[in-house]
């Protein structure tokens, strides 16, 4: 989890480990894409507004350097800057706001669940007064 508002960071952490997940923090992204480099990772939440580089760089620099992971970006700008998932480049976009740590836990709980094996289509039964065909 990527933001330079540390209380901000440890509120988010605390709730998601409180859910029973492990977070990794850092304060800029250049830490954040260190650290994607030396330790493997499930996912990555990160605000918009970073120093030097801001949230939708380093999506970019995640993207380029073919890290396999989803993205969620927070920003409280997500409406003032039309911030989207495809302007971005992230899986979700959220804005901050009294509902954002719900809105957050759903969507890495969204995000970390394994595909759904699909089950095959159910085959439909004849219409009343049809007869069934046998191969």
């Amino acid at each position: 989890m990527v933001d330079d508002n540390r209380s901000g960071l440890a509120a988010r952490k605390t709730v998601l480990e409180e859910l029973g997940h492990r977070v990794t923090t850092a304060t800029r992204a250049e830490d954040a894409f260190e650290l994607l480099s030396t330790e493997p990772f499930d996912l990555v939440i990160t605000d918009h507004r970073l120093a030097k580089i801001n949230g939708v760089e380093l999506i970019r620099e995640i993207h380029a350097a073919e890290f396999k992971l989803p993205v969620i970006m927070l920003s409280s700008l997500v409406e003032a800057l039309g911030l989207t998932e495809s302007s971005t480049g992230a899986d979700v976009v959220l804005p901050k706001s009294a509902n954002e740590l719900t809105h957050l836990t759903r969507a890495v709980t969204r995000l970390l669940r394994p595909p759904a094996k699909r089950k095959p289509p159910r085959r439909q039964a004849p219409a009343a007064g049809t007869k069934r065909q046998h191969a």
